[in-house]
């Protein structure tokens, strides 16, 4: 049987050690709380002038607009160094 993979479906879970990672920096440089929640995505993109992959983070704080850091390259690329600090 020979099975399609959805292109567009997020991948992220595929390295749970490495999205576990990325949200850990997160909250040490933001500082945030145990009632925020931060996710860690990727997601591919077709579309003229989007990256072909790219990791979103969400940050989910109570009673808050979700804040959203978008970065262009894989989970498995991600480090420290790419994330917005504050």
């Amino acid at each position: 049987m020979n099975r399609l993979a959805n292109p567009l479906a997020p991948r992220g879970f595929a390295l749970p050690e490495k999205t576990s990672q990325i949200k850990v920096w997160i909250r040490e440089s933001r500082g945030l709380d145990d009632d925020v929640v931060v996710s860690v995505t990727e997601l591919v993109c077709r579309k003229d002038g989007c990256p072909d992959i790219e990791t979103v983070i969400g940050i989910m704080r109570p009673g808050e607009k979700i804040e959203t850091i978008r970065l262009r390259k894989a989970i498995a690329d991600v480090t420290s160094h790419d994330l917005p600090r504050g």
